[in-house]
């Protein structure tokens, strides 16, 4: 894992410990829609989870489904956003849950190859394509479908995260957005959040039905 994965676990952790209280929302709530058939103590949801938990977490999502360090910039734009739009914290109770949607909708956007909701319940064994669906889709709607990362919003989180790197003496491997590149991610982001709209009005909500299928046609060369 690269130091901007790294970076973004950095700022997540920085979320849990400096929230003001522990707003949050059923369906981010681990006690009621549990990753893992094992029982998880309540004393656990007591306290904040420390940095190397996080990072086991996301080091796991991020090697078996291969993702970049892009879509690590992306899933920390989704998930700051999801916290502002919301007005939820992120918390002991809802971190994991808020991170899997966050990352699983960066995946979807930005990166080269599609990762389905069903390879995420591959990963996490435990958790059911339903609940995956549904975590999805309550997440798009609290984001108001407002998926679409300009350029500039993807360079302010490029340099803040070059900034914390710095701070914390790591180098930062990931290059800027080429022209090019930030043109595609705007398109793509745009073209997608298009197509969640509307499928959306149609009532017929299913995220893995349509995301993928135009994806190449939005690259800009």
């Amino acid at each position: 894992m690269g130091d901007t994965t790294y970076g973004v676990i950095s700022a997540i952790y920085y979320h849990l410990k400096n929230r003001d209280a522990n707003r949050s929302l059923d369906i981010f709530d681990e006690r009621s829609h549990p990753l893992t058939r094992e029982r998880v103590l309540e004393e656990y949801f007591k306290h904040d989870p420390e940095h190397k938990f996080i990072y086991r977490f996301v080091h796991t999502l991020f090697s078996a489904a291969r993702l970049t360090a892009e879509c690590a910039i992306v899933t920390l734009v989704y998930l700051e956003r999801l916290l502002t739009y919301a007005e939820i914290d992120i918390c002991p109770t809802n971190w994991k849950r808020i991170v899997l949607g966050a990352i699983l909708l960066a995946s979807k956007v930005w990166d080269d190859q599609a990762v389905w909701n069903v390879d995420y319940c591959q990963i996490l064994k435990d958790i059911t394509v339903e609940d995956m669906n549904e975590m999805h889709r309550h997440f798009l709607e609290l984001l108001q479908f407002n998926i679409h990362v300009p350029a500039s919003v993807y360079a302010k989180y490029y340099f803040d995260l070059c900034f914390l790197a710095d701070d914390k003496n790591l180098s930062f491997l990931i290059a800027p957005l080429s022209k090019e590149r930030a043109q595609s991610l705007e398109a793509i982001s745009r073209l997608c959040e298009d197509e969640y709209s509307r499928v959306a009005v149609r009532r017929s909500f299913s995220a893995d039905n349509f995301i993928g299928i135009q994806r190449s046609n939005a690259i800009l060369s």
